[in-house]
């Protein structure tokens, strides 16, 4: 029969690993928080530019080609650029509308690294 001193030492050592495990877990997941936020950083500022930059030229596009059809069509050209943009922003709010409900795959090796864990623990 094992002693108090061998039991207890072994309980001991078996909560020092747990808490080592969790600790390795926890950096994990703190490098790939990290990771993630530079990324989206990344992400809007360069949406962000993108944005700025097509929107400009998409208005000076509409302007030109309004002055260019001054004299012959331009109601025609204003009713079809208004129609373009008011479609093209639909399209793309309906397009960021499912984009957002659909599940983000965070912090996917922190979530599989527990679950192996958590299997290891049960056999």
């Amino acid at each position: 029969m094992p002693s108090a001193d061998s039991t207890t030492a072994r309980v001991k050592g078996l909560f020092a690993d747990v808490f080592e495990l969790a600790q390795v877990r926890l950096e994990l997941f703190t490098v790939e928080a990290q990771q993630e936020a530079s990324r989206l950083t990344w992400l809007a500022v360069t949406a962000a530019l993108a944005v700025v930059f097509v929107s400009f030229g998409l208005i000076f596009l509409a302007v030109f080609m309004t002055v260019l059809l001054w004299e012959s069509q331009r109601l025609l050209a204003l009713g079809v650029f208004t129609a373009l943009f008011l479609g093209g922003g639909a399209v793309l709010a309906v397009m960021a509308l499912y984009r957002a409900r659909q599940a983000a795959n965070m912090f996917s090796a922190t979530r599989d690294e527990l679950r192996r864990d958590q299997e290891r623990l049960r056999t």
